[in-house]
């Protein structure tokens, strides 16, 4: 290089922060992560059960308003139409069963925040715990 040229420094961008006044941090289990993770799963339920009885409703439509002269087909429709019927009650009663709003969950997990301005007992840190721990069959 020479004398007449700088060398320029990288090319920094700014960096603007914001202060957070206060920082809640909740402590969940494992179950309760992987609930969240999978989200409204249930839905599947409902969506099929939804899908399934729709189809059920056509096949239904189209037995009472049209004359089917062939005997085979006439017992696929009314076939196609029960088990429709069926798997569509089944399929929104699971649905009902096993849903659990997501708020629900997330409200347990807030509950367990002490009031504002409530002191709370914390535990030591694992670490520490160990450390305080009397020695094991080990150390004879």
């Amino acid at each position: 290089m020479s004398n007449g040229q700088q060398e320029q420094p990288d090319f920094l961008p700014e960096i603007r922060m914001g202060r957070i006044l206060v920082l809640k941090v909740y402590e969940i289990s494992d179950d309760e992560l992987t609930k969240l993770h999978q989200g409204s799963g249930q839905s599947l339920f409902l969506n099929s059960g939804i899908a399934v009885l729709s189809v059920a409703v056509s096949f239904l439509i189209a037995l009472l308003t049209t004359q089917i002269k062939s005997d085979r087909v006439f017992a696929v429709f009314v076939i196609i139409t029960v088990v429709g019927f069926l798997e569509g009650i089944v399929l929104l009663i699971r649905w009902w069963c096993t849903r659990q709003p997501m708020s629900k969950l997330v409200k347990k997990i807030r509950d367990r925040m002490p009031p504002e301005g409530e002191a709370q007992q914390l535990d030591p840190p694992p670490s520490q715990r160990r450390e305080d721990a009397p020695s094991g069959a080990g150390d004879r």
